[in-house]
């Protein structure tokens, strides 16, 4: 149902579709209407004219024709006069679609849907069908700001209850959408009241699901079990059952139930998906989660759409979100931006070169001190490259490549975000940069352009400019990896630069690209050993210079470390010492409040 953008009012839509209608052009008449429905799906001067409109059509529906790219308009305005013509259950049905295409929309807001006696004169299983129809496309549960548009059908089935109220499916589907727009105890009495007239197990799933938003655990299993009892095949209850039990933290218990299923059909992806998460909960094990990925690969026509990897990869660093950079000259950034006065730091030791250049350009006045370069010299690279980024001058970085495009700042602007679902989403984003040449790419990592003038923009902006830079970078690398994708990648192009940057002098930059090579693990099976090496010996390198001197980057790369597939258990043993013995990172209370800002944002804004 594709919609244009409204270039009239509802009223100038109206005028010239009583203009159209009197000159007798009911086509043209037929457009304006639907075009006013759209942006006024209640007004009573929409209706009036859309019963003018009928009348002197004689209903003819095929002045609102369906098809593949039907204007939602036109389908709204031919659920209307299929109900005034005597036809409501169709004209249901063509509200659900718009609803389920719209949702914000109050299409089904108008009195004949409402009305009481309408249910008399639907056979009640038409009705149920309608109600699960909206539920499909409803979130569960609904948010509170988007309940209104849906109540009307809530109303419808309130009415449909009273008028059947021993209908088993009937008060199923009216249980699950009373259960969405959070009337729980509603579905609750209404649930049981299915089951009561007669037990099915599509009706105890109702059941268990109404017992589950209302808190009441023991009954909810219960519910479900007997659904299992009446279809032992049915594995996504066996799921329902796991999801169930783990979220009072019985996890056993749920993956007991998990065991089933896949002894059953070691391929439902419901049970896949589940047991992996569960796993994945229990020992924390990324393996599960790269499984998980594998399988999301090689099923793409799962049954529906899954969250669990999402949901597992939620907040936790590298697997969903870029980690916050530390340390006192950070520290010393925020300050000034906090109090919007100059502030001066005496630096210990040399601070990664993007940190040290992100508080320089977004605090000019910050007077920033080094009181010695300790060994090994963060300044050199730590292992010989042909991809110098920066040059220095005493303790002063600079770029040595020219600024990106202006193509390439505005792409990363496009894409740069400091959440993703899971590594495979990033990846999959980040295609967006494939046609960027190599220059721009790594010219955008140390020459990152301003962040948008979007919300996300301005917090970063105000707050943390370094979580942008960071971001550039990140994304950039991850750019990388699309970059002349027809090599194969021992030999490729994009797996010698990002090494390169890897064994770089010690920065964000490192982070980066070895984000963009522990990604391309998780998405190429065959590169995971080729990437697990380069981790496990660029984790050793960071251990040893740890003992040196202090090492900015080193929790960071940990992190990584735990993220990546088929890595050694030695080496991440030494991934989780270095993360329990840290380096100093910035106010922990500043960068949680901050983060939550940005999820915030994310979530409104994906």
């Amino acid at each position: 149902m594709p919609e244009d953008d409204p270039a009239l009012s509802a009223e100038e839509e109206l005028a010239l579709a009583r203009l159209a209608l009197a000159e007798g052009d009911l086509r043209h008449a037929a457009d304006h209407v639907a075009a006013a429905l759209v942006q006024a799906p209640t007004l009573p001067e929409v209706h009036e004219t859309l019963a003018r409109l009928a009348a002197a059509s004689g209903g003819d529906l095929d002045l609102f024709p369906l098809g593949h790219h039907a204007f939602v308009g036109a389908v709204v305005a031919r659920a209307h006069l299929l109900a005034a013509a005597g036809r409501p259950a169709e004209g249901l049905d063509l509200l659900a679609a718009a609803t389920g295409y719209a949702p914000t929309a109050e299409w089904a807001a108008v009195p004949w849907v409402t009305a009481p006696d309408l249910p008399e004169r639907l056979d009640p299983e038409r009705t149920a069908r309608i109600l699960m129809q909206v539920c499909a496309t409803a979130p569960d549960p609904v948010p509170r700001r988007l309940r209104e548009p849906l109540r009307p059908y809530l109303t419808l089935a309130r009415n449909a209850v009273t008028v059947h109220p021993a209908h088993p499916l009937l008060l199923g589907a009216a249980s699950a959408l009373a259960r969405r727009l959070g009337e729980v105890a509603l579905a609750v009495t209404w649930a049981s009241r299915g089951v009561r007239a007669q037990p099915t197990k599509l009706g105890e799933v109702w059941l268990g699901y109404a017992y589950r938003s209302a808190g009441r655990t023991r009954d909810a299993l219960a519910a479900l079990e007997r659904a299992v009892a009446l279809d032992p095949d049915d594995l996504a209850v066996y799921a329902d059952i796991a999801g169930t039990l783990a979220d009072h933290g019985r996890l056993d218990e749920a993956l007991d139930w998990i065991d089933q299923a896949l002894a059953k059909d070691p391929n439902f992806d419901c049970a896949v998906h589940t047991a992996h998460r569960l796993r994945f909960q229990r020992d924390g094990d990324v393996a599960h989660l790269v499984a998980l990925a594998d399988f999301v690969r090689d099923h793409p026509d799962d049954t529906h759409e899954h969250g669990d990897l999402a949901e597992c990869c939620r907040g936790r660093p590298w697997l969903g979100q870029v980690t916050p950079a530390g340390g006192p000259v950070l520290d010393a950034l925020r300050r000034a931006l906090a109090a919007d006065a100059p502030v001066a730091v005496r630096l210990d030791g040399l601070e990664p070169p993007s940190a040290m250049r992100t508080a320089a350009a977004a605090a000019p006045g910050l007077a920033v001190e080094v009181a010695a370069v300790a060994d090994p010299d963060p300044r050199e690279p730590r292992r010989s490259t042909t991809c110098q980024l920066w040059r220095y001058d005493g303790t002063v970085a600079a770029p040595t490549l020219p600024t990106p495009s202006a193509e390439a700042a505005e792409r990363i602007r496009q894409l740069a975000h400091p959440a993703w679902p899971h590594p495979p989403a990033a990846y999959d984003a980040a295609v967006g940069l494939a046609t960027l040449d190599l220059a721009d790419l790594l010219g955008l990592l140390v020459h990152p352009p301003a962040a948008p003038a979007t919300a996300l923009g301005r917090v970063l902006a105000g707050q943390d400019p370094s979580l942008w830079v960071r971001c550039v970078q990140v994304w950039a690398c991850l750019g990388l990896l699309h970059h002349r994708t027809d090599e194969p990648w021992a030999e490729s192009t994009r797996r010698r630069v990002l090494l390169e940057l890897v064994w770089g002098v010690e920065d964000w930059i490192t982070e980066a690209a070895l984000f963009a090579l522990v990604t391309a693990a998780w998405v190429d099976p065959a590169a995971r050993p080729d990437v697990a090496r380069v981790v496990a010996e660029r984790l050793a390198d960071v251990a040893a210079v740890a003992r040196e001197r202090r090492v900015p980057i080193a929790v960071s790369l940990a992190h990584l470390a735990l993220a990546t597939p088929d890595l050694d258990p030695p080496t991440r043993a030494l991934a989780d010492t270095l993360i329990i013995s840290p380096v100093p990172a910035a106010p922990a209370g500043a960068l949680h409040r901050l983060w939550r800002r940005l999820t915030a944002l994310f979530r409104r804004h994906p």
